[in-house]
């Protein structure tokens, strides 16, 4: 009798155990998904919309999520206030290092000339000096992410390289833009051309939206239109907003030079995709005009055929993002 009762409490706590993990793991879940909600909702100007989700994944401890918390707060207000620098500390003290750079970087925003910032157990350059120490250990362990951080925390261009060398996108991205405007040293003017492309093929083939886009622009002005055609496509297929609406836009029959052939109704599906953009940035607009235009040369059939074809890249693709970047420049 005694053996049967100890069997059923054994259970019990087995049950019991069970059914905690499983209620653990759901939350978890929850908070993941309204973190990826967050991001993308600020990814897409939307830092209001983005708010509770954020605060929601925020409040589980996830580092990230705090760091984009006091993002979308900042924004919203235009300076940090109590709460965004509360949700910066709470993420920098999980060792966060973008959290660290923008607490590092307060004695410069709007607060400090309205004599209304909170008051911090760290100064500023305390939080720059941890955030340079970390990343330094980081990139030490060949981090590249952390070597660009560097050159964020101290402006050195010699962290971009090195950073870009080891495989970063958003540094070689950021290396190649660099070159194109004029900076660096090149002999001669075909040297700077082939170290632009190098590093925006680099980034492309890595996967940075804004890359494929530049990769685009560089194969049309040596009219490789096949070749550019090819990386407007993939740019867009990343739901980087201008890459999508570029390509909207030339098959509504624009700009010839990338030679795409006239396709309203896909130009229609894709570009009404924009409509859900009342974030901020103009594209929703843009699209709302080009729109018009393109309606008058299809019939009903042919808009329910666009209809079918929008709701089909939502769900096939990544959802549209202005990608702007983490720290916001």
């Amino acid at each position: 009798m005694k053996l049967q009762s100890l069997r059923v409490v054994c259970y019990a706590l087995l049950l019991s155990a069970g059914i905690s993990f499983q209620a653990r793991a759901q939350i978890s879940n929850e908070q993941h998904s309204a973190k990826d909600r967050g991001i993308q909702l600020y990814n897409q100007f939307k830092a209001g919309s983005a708010l509770p989700h954020l605060k929601q994944a925020a409040e589980d401890g996830d580092a990230e999520a705090q760091y984009y918390l006091g993002e979308a707060i900042r924004k919203n207000k235009k300076y940090i206030d109590n709460d965004a620098k509360t949700a910066y500390e709470n993420s920098a003290k999980q060792g966060d290092i973008y959290s660290m750079i923008r607490l590092g970087r307060m004695d410069k925003d709007l607060c400090m000339n309205m004599g209304n910032c909170s008051k911090s157990k760290k100064t500023a350059k305390e939080w720059l000096e941890q955030a340079e120490y970390l990343a330094i250990k980081q990139a030490g362990q060949g981090k590249a992410e952390s070597m660009y951080l560097l050159y964020e925390i101290t402006g050195k261009n010699q962290w971009l390289v090195q950073s870009a060398e080891n495989g970063y996108p958003l540094s070689q991205y950021l290396l190649a833009t660099e070159y194109l405007e004029g900076g660096g040293f090149f002999v001669l003017p075909s040297s700077r051309a082939e170290a632009v492309e190098h590093w925006m093929k680099a980034s492309a083939q890595n996967g940075y939206p804004r890359a494929m886009s530049g990769m685009a622009a560089i194969l049309v002005e040596r009219k490789d239109a096949a070749n550019a055609r090819v990386w407007v496509e993939r740019a867009a297929a990343t739901g980087y907003v201008e890459a999508l609406f570029n390509y909207g836009y030339y098959l509504a029959g624009k700009n010839g030079e990338f030679g795409f052939s006239a396709d309203y109704v896909t130009s229609y599906a894709l570009l009404s995709l924009f409509l859900e953009l009342d974030g901020g940035g103009g594209a929703k607009e843009d699209a709302e005009y080009v729109i018009s235009k393109i309606k008058k040369e299809l019939d009903q059939s042919q808009l329910n055929e666009a209809q079918k074809l929008a709701a089909n890249w939502k769900n096939t693709h990544p959802p549209l993002s202005f990608f702007p970047f983490k720290l916001s420049r």
